[in-house]
């Protein structure tokens, strides 16, 4: 009986298997393709690209299935394009981290850092193993058969999942504060102005989910890096024109709130799930290690220039979200807020992309084109709707982020690539190398279980003051 349902369940995760269609939990757009190539990342168009051919063969519905896989991504472009994988949503956070961490926590974001590029590079080592492989979820299959590439799978849906109740609670914060002076009131219905806002601007988006062909809105995915170094010059604007001054002091270490901060922290370099689409999209693989490197240098150094900008300007004072910090009638806040605002009104579709195709596939071949869309179509909107009740309820950002890098990105991250590694590469691994992935196995499922225990407790006692009160 069991034996039967665990099948199930495992069958119905590998239909779900994203698939050519794909973004980063953080908005930075990755090749959404229509029957293009992988190399077309920030575009999010049909390629029309002259790039080098390579052959792979893929099994669709028990049938071998030759494609043409073009490959011509630049050191440049793919650094470009990692970047964007990764810089986003967690930035957000970073400074209010710093504060509640203590200066010295600026050592674990680094130490984050660096161990996450040295987890990319492993997941390069698993596919120079299996030319076969081409997806975060193959190199689960390749290390431990199906069960790993369900459990691959069964993460990066959860992560995708929490990672968009956060984008919902960040679009209820931000808009709210941008519509501050408006006051919305239904008779019958008892729900605050800012979440009668979020609603409306949920159902906004919410047609985007019908959409068969998503590539007349797919370029709004190409905002994440200009939306990012966006956010990073208003705080630094603010010190220019905001009058606002870096005179807050840092606390040297609040040691009890290391478990909950390293959850926020984590969550920032999260975009390992597609790093095999950008090691794929590479002309010359071999320099996918020189990419990671110089990607997570970039980026470990913007959230750690942007953390103590933010702690520094506005002290303990400052906001889960930084945007909500900064000064209220400066343009640039507004810019800001407003960015912050309509990236999740855009990724809804882009996210749910894979999952909607993916269904529509496995539904039966009798149903009409119509019957499919609004099939998939009310999947689509079901979910959504449940986001929007989640955050709704659970409108506390940085416990929800923090448990989301916690509960998910820790293993994404840190620990299957690890383990993955040494399966796949069993005997070939020197005993240093041994050791160092051991240990960071070992670290990152004590990171993950203090952190999700950690976060999940502030959870709770935040709806138990909010249900008392």
């Amino acid at each position: 009986m069991w034996e039967k349902i665990s099948k199930s369940i495992g069958d119905l995760l590998l239909s779900l298997q994203p698939n050519r269609v794909r973004e980063t939990v953080h908005g930075a757009n990755l090749d959404v393709q229509w029957g293009s190539c992988h190399v077309c990342l920030e575009g999010s168009r049909l390629c029309v690209c002259d790039h080098s051919i390579k052959r792979s063969k893929v099994v669709e519905n028990g049938t071998g299935i030759e494609h043409h896989v073009e490959a011509n991504g630049s050191f440049a472009h793919a650094v470009l394009n990692m970047i964007g994988m990764l810089i986003g949503l967690g930035q957000l956070s970073t400074p209010y981290a710093l504060e509640n961490g203590g200066w010295a926590s600026a050592f674990l974001l680094i130490g984050l850092g660096i161990i996450c590029a040295y987890t990319s590079h492993l997941l390069g080592k698993c596919l120079d193993k299996d030319p076969k492989s081409r997806s975060y979820a193959d190199i689960g299959q390749h290390a431990f058969g199906t069960k790993g590439k369900v459990l691959a799978i069964t993460f990066i849906y959860m992560e995708i999942f929490m990672a968009l109740v956060s984008y919902t609670i960040s679009l209820h914060d931000n808009l709210s504060t941008v519509l501050s002076g408006l006051q919305i009131k239904v008779p019958w219905a008892k729900l605050s102005t800012s979440q009668l806002l979020t609603i409306m601007a949920v159902l906004v988006a919410l047609p985007s989910l019908w959409l068969r062909n998503l590539s007349s809105i797919s370029f709004l995915s190409s905002g994440g890096i200009v939306m990012s170094l966006l956010i990073f010059v208003s705080v630094a604007c603010t010190a220019i024109f905001g009058g606002v001054k870096p005179n807050h002091r840092i606390p040297a270490l609040h040691l009890h709130k290391i478990p909950t901060i390293s959850g926020l922290y984590i969550f920032g370099f999260a975009g390992h799930i597609v790093f095999p689409d950008l090691y794929t999209a590479m002309k010359d693989p071999s320099k996918y290690t020189k990419v990671s490197v110089v990607s997570f240098t970039l980026v470990t150094a913007l959230y750690t220039a942007l953390a103590f900008m933010g702690a520094t300007f506005f002290g303990a004072e400052v906001n889960p979200q930084i945007t909500l910090s900064m000064p209220k009638h400066l343009i640039v806040t507004k810019i800001a807020l407003w960015a912050t605002v309509l990236t999740p009104m855009t990724k809804y579709a882009l996210e749910f992309a894979p999952f909607a195709i993916q269904l529509e596939h496995k539904l039966p071949d009798s149903m009409s084109s119509r019957a499919k869309m609004i099939t998939r179509g009310s999947v689509g909107s079901c979910l959504l709707l449940l986001i929007l009740v989640l955050a709704l309820s659970v409108p506390y950002f940085e416990y929800v982020l923090s448990l989301t890098g916690s509960l998910v990105s820790v293993g994404i991250c840190i620990t299957f690539p690890c383990v993955f590694y040494i399966k796949i590469c069993w005997g070939q691994i020197s005993k240093p190398a041994m050791v160092l992935n051991l240990s960071l196995i070992a670290f990152g499922s004590l990171l993950g279980v203090f952190g999700t225990i950690s976060s999940s407790k502030l959870l709770v006692q935040s709806l138990r003051r909010a249900h008392s009160a």
